[in-house]
């Protein structure tokens, strides 16, 4: 597994250190954690964004997401996008 140095704040690393307590989680640990859910969120950021654009179907939009089409759906529906078009609909009725 490779390793990856960073310099944080002060104020950053006193959150770290609460959140190490809270979840009683060593360091390491901790960090590729927040990480892993820190990318998680932001893949699904991306994913909204290009769908949102007319960039990617639904169903691409789930993959790029890492969640089932279903999943991105109620994701859609909760950021309160309107994503129903033509040419969506048509590209995703030829995706499945």
């Amino acid at each position: 597994m490779p390793t990856i140095s960073t310099r944080v704040p002060e104020d950053l690393e006193a959150e770290l250190e609460a959140y190490l307590e809270s979840e009683r989680l060593d360091r390491s640990t901790a960090v590729r954690k927040l990480l892993s859910e820190g990318l998680e969120e932001w893949r699904r950021e991306r994913a909204l964004d290009r769908f949102t654009d007319g960039e990617v179907s639904l169903t691409r939009a789930a993959e790029l997401a890492d969640l089932s089409v279903w999943e991105f759906a109620r994701l859609v529906e909760g950021a309160d996008i309107a994503w129903v078009s033509g040419d969506q609909l048509e590209a995703d009725l030829e995706d499945l």
